[in-house]
């Protein structure tokens, strides 16, 4: 059981190579744009330059302030300056109205690039109204963008359609046309449309993105397409150096101490919990901007040193926990049925991953699953799957665990048992395979009539050969079983199985790898499900010279066909022994 141990060390992000480059981190000389983003910063030269034929961009990022604030930024430094006067004034004379160009006057440019989250047609087009019987025009956003970019979230082209209609054909047209408030009645006045050279970014989502472009299919062959990268793969320790001086650059432009330099372990800690993998630091500049402003509360220096971030992150997870301690109250007091000792033939402890809306922070807890198994034709009865409480993923990880199981057995005839699964107290819909090898566990176990050890938790999912592929939640999980345990007490042999692939996903909690690194909790990392059945029975998976859980197995099946030959008529049997003798 100890072949497939992690120490301590893997169960976080290694900080020490980059030692000397955290010393001197605070000193870093802020970074630009290109350096974090160079494709999308290739797509918004492009954009900006005075030849571009497209007149619109999409760019696949959140539609926040922070988001649209940098591009917008990068867009100002990519901008040519003007080789003259865009925009001018209305001459209004009775029933006639001229258009006079000027580089200054209502409707000439007052910027070259603004982004909003949210904008009214009446802000973004101005208003034409009468007022004491006389035509006043009132300028908008466009009018003071005239030969510069526009930034808009996808939402609110989206949400009025009518509005992105009238902005789409004067941005194509180069044209600014006036219409009345009144659709019953026309302006009093015939006001000439003036030149209007304006380039439109849309900013959205996947989702967001795939709506506009179904209802807009040719925008994505005739505009450009560039995304914010959301992560920084960390290969060298350049790109550590790069993501130091972009938290540096963030920190200047929102007016915020600087971290000092034993504050970067921790935040590299941080980075590899929001993004995932110890191999990418993110680059989501509202993460960044919380995680500097919440520490700045608590800091009281020229820079945010460890302690300010380390109490940010403890007030933080304090004001979130409510959520998951009630859940583990449950469980505490035995409303929620989970064991963590001994042993019981055809239950383990799977590991789930809560999120609910509304809440900012997901959580873990275990999962009792049971597998009962009982003379039959070899049908495998998803609890959850019949109730209509199991999605098609889950449906998907079954029919895989099945087949892996039949052809390990390599059966020339039905499998004559049947097995009933189900995620015992689940009361809401369950889905994905990150439980396939879990329940792969329970069922061998009772088919094996093996007990499983109540001690360890299992995690991931199965292919039909029997490899254990990775899942999400990785860190959620192993921490709300340890929550678990150590509410109990800590035996020195509870853990949890887990997917080797998953290791680079690992950022624990601190009490749970200091457990892990004095012998109290452990963290076991497979391959197979043979190796994971090992671990938690304790017997070999298969073996033909000593007792396994597959030969267990065979000797069960081969125990009750006996009995059936037994029962058959004398000819059959005499038929049967033919046939297979």
């Amino acid at each position: 059981m100890t072949n497939n141990r992690l120490e301590w060390q893997s169960l976080l992000p290694d900080a020490a190579p980059y030692e000397a480059l955290f010393a001197a981190a605070p000193e870093l000389a802020p970074i630009t744009f290109s350096a974090i983003q160079p494709r999308l910063e290739n797509g918004l030269t492009l954009f900006c330059h005075p030849q571009s034929r497209p007149r619109m961009m999409t760019v696949k990022a959140q539609e926040s302030r922070a988001y649209l604030s940098v591009i917008a930024e990068a867009v100002e430094g990519l901008l040519p300056e003007r080789d003259g006067p865009a925009g001018g004034h209305y001459q209004i004379e009775g029933t006639t109205a001229h258009f006079i160009p000027a580089a200054s006057g209502p409707f000439s440019a007052t910027s070259r690039c603004q982004f909003h989250e949210w904008i009214e047609p009446e802000q973004l087009f101005g208003r034409a109204a009468l007022l004491d019987g006389q035509l006043v025009l009132q300028p908008g956003v466009v009018h003071q963008l005239n030969g510069g970019v526009l930034i808009l979230s996808v939402r609110t082209l989206l949400a009025q359609p009518l509005m992105w209609l009238r902005l789409k054909q004067m941005v194509n047209e180069g044209m600014f046309r006036w219409i009345s408030p009144d659709e019953s009645r026309p302006l009093p006045v015939a006001v000439p449309p003036m030149p209007l050279a304006l380039k439109l970014i849309i900013v959205g989502d996947r989702p967001g993105l795939a709506d506009l472009n179904e209802m807009e299919p040719e925008l994505v062959d005739q505009g450009l397409y560039g995304e914010f990268e959301g992560e920084l793969p960390l290969t060298e320790p350049e790109e550590m150096a790069t993501w130091c001086a972009y938290i540096n650059t963030l920190a200047d432009t929102l007016s915020l101490p600087r971290p000092a330099a034993d504050a970067w372990p921790g935040l590299l800690t941080e980075a590899v919990r929001f993004s995932g993998d110890q191999g990418s630091l993110p680059l989501c500049p509202e993460w960044i901007a919380t995680l500097l402003s919440e520490a700045a509360l608590y800091g009281n220096g020229p820079l945010l040193d460890e302690q300010a971030f380390d109490a940010a992150r403890q007030a933080k997870a304090w004001r979130e926990s409510y959520l998951a301690e009630r859940m583990q109250d449950e469980i505490e007091l035995g409303q929620i049925l989970i064991e963590t000792e001994g042993e019981v033939v055809g239950q383990i402890n799977g590991l789930s991953v809560l999120e609910y809306p509304g809440h900012p922070r997901a959580f873990g807890e275990p999962s009792r699953i049971s597998c009962v198994v009982h003379a039959g034709d070899g049908e495998f009865h998803d609890v959850e799957r019949k109730a209509e409480l199991g999605g098609n993923l889950h449906a998907k990880g079954m029919m895989i665990m099945q087949a892996f199981l039949i052809s390990e057995l390599e059966l020339d005839q039905q499998l004559p048992f049947s097995a009933s699964l189900v995620f015992e107290q689940s009361y809401g819909e369950v889905d994905g395979d990150s439980a396939s090898l879990a329940e792969l566990c329970a069922l061998i176990s009772a088919l094996a009539q093996q007990p499983l050890n109540q001690q360890i938790a299992v995690t991931g999912s199965v292919d039909q050969f029997g490899n254990v592929q990775p899942i999400g939640g990785v860190n959620e999980k192993i921490e709300g079983f340890f929550e678990v345990c150590q509410r109990r007490g800590l035996t020195g042999k509870q853990g949890v199985i887990l997917p080797l692939a998953n290791l680079r996903h690992l950022c624990l909690q601190p009490q749970v790898v200091d457990a892990v690194r004095e012998g109290q909790f452990h963290v076991w990392a497979v391959t197979t499900a043979a190796e994971a059945l090992t671990i938690i029975t304790g017997v070999t998976y298969a073996d033909e010279q000593q007792p396994s859980l597959l030969g267990a197995i065979q000797d069960r099946i081969a125990q009750v066909t006996a009995q059936e030959r037994r029962h058959l008529p004398w000819g059959l049997r005499w038929l049967n022994w033919f046939n297979h003798g």
